[in-house]
């Protein structure tokens, strides 16, 4: 006798249960746990069986009870000290496309490398219990009895760009003492002999570390180390403004600038002295971004490999999540010199359109062929940003 079809007894606009996608693939509840599991003592046919089912009823698992029952709740979060800096959307980017590939969300927070509002979304992530956290630590300490409590609650930390070893010994890094090592390098070979920092914060890693870099290519380059040409700021276009209008008044012949965002205030500020690049002053500028083809001339830079930076930092905090232990890991990614035109520097053959790509620490061997004819304006497109964003501060 044919065996009757089986009738779908599931009503309309009701969400399908565990038991109906059991009672759909003819196996018991424990199989289709198993499945959605991913537990490998299933079979592949009643894998298969079951997975038809989940499909034909668009089974959603609940997500709340599978965290209650594991302990886990699939999620970890994520802190950056700002999130309208162009460098850490790739950086979360990555972070979030290797979580997703293990079966993992993930919750931004936005520190404004503000103490406060880093203590208030870590104490949120914790109520939230994600199963770990990636953190670029703020320029500030950090709280002891928050410290304490994480510690308590054996929560991973993996560390994005800065380090700060009171809290994790596990941190994903790029380079940045050989990258600034190879920018003011660069300058020193494009024939400039009084260099300019406008530098990062000195209270977090990067920024001493940027430091340090531009140091040592001065003594090796045998060029003068003068204090009146070093600024710090703060990552921010506000400080790169202002600390531009400082520094060029100096009149360097060339400038390394640490991040991207002070860049563009630096160059705000040699516009409105009249001063040219590379005509004035030479420039490298920390980060690459595909929309700096709008400069004129185009910015020699050193790129950071920021979507890897997020990928690998989010793998490293999923295998501790994971259970696999050892000793910390500190890993730093090279970066890229790019070398373009804003240094006087012009490439000769079929490399004079496509500045291509240098990885450090290798040396770069272009002749030096003097100041470029072009000079360095703000594009029109940037120039609306720039006033709202120096008003905003000046009005602060």
């Amino acid at each position: 006798m044919a065996q009757q079809p089986r009738k779908n007894t599931l009503r309309a606009g009701k969400a399908a249960s565990i038991y109906d996608v059991a009672r759909e693939a003819r196996v018991s509840v424990f199989t289709v746990s198993a499945v959605v599991n991913q537990k490998s003592h299933v079979g592949k046919k009643l894998r298969e069986r079951v997975e038809v089912a989940i499909q034909k009823l668009n089974y959603r698992p609940n997500l709340l009870a599978r965290s209650l029952a594991k302990q886990k709740t699939h999620t970890i979060g994520m802190i950056v000290p700002d999130i309208a800096n162009p460098f850490f959307p790739m950086v979360v980017r990555g972070a979030e496309d290797a979580a997703q590939k293990r079966g993992y969300n993930l919750l931004l927070c936005n520190s404004d490398d503000s103490q406060e509002k880093e203590e208030s979304a870590l104490e949120l992530l914790l109520s939230k219990r994600v199963d770990g956290i990636l953190l670029t630590k703020a320029i500030s300490d950090m709280n002891p009895s928050l410290r304490q409590m994480i510690q308590e609650m054996k929560i991973p930390i993996v560390l994005v760009m800065r380090t700060f070893p009171k809290i994790s010994r596990d941190a994903i890094i790029t380079d940045d003492y050989q990258g600034a090592y190879e920018a003011v390098s660069h300058l020193a070979r494009s024939g400039r002999k009084r260099l300019g920092l406008m530098g990062g914060p000195m209270k977090v890693s990067n920024g001493k570390a940027r430091w340090q870099g531009f140091h040592d290519a001065l003594k090796a380059n045998n060029l003068p180390y003068d204090s009146s040409l070093v600024i710090e700021g703060d990552y921010r276009m506000e400080s790169g403004y202002r600390g531009g209008h400082l520094l060029l008044s100096h009149r360097p012949d060339g400038v390394y600038v640490a991040n991207y965002m002070m860049t563009v205030g630096l160059l705000k500020a040699a516009e409105e002295m009249g001063l040219r690049c590379p005509d004035d002053f030479g420039l490298v500028s920390f980060d690459d971004y595909p929309w700096l083809g709008i400069f004129q001339p185009k910015l020699t830079t050193v790129e950071l490999p920021k979507y890897q930076l997020g990928q690998e930092a989010a793998e490293l905090l999923l295998d501790r999540i994971a259970g696999k232990d050892g000793p910390g890991v500190q890993k730093k990614l090279l970066p890229e010199l790019r070398v373009r035109e804003s240094c006087g520097f012009k490439l000769h053959g079929a490399r004079a359109a496509d500045p291509g790509r240098l990885r450090v620490p290798h040396s770069v061997r272009d002749p030096a062929l003097g100041a470029g004819k072009k000079s360095l304006r703000i594009s029109f497109l940037l120039k609306p940003l720039l006033q709202r964003a120096l008003g905003r501060s000046e009005s602060a």
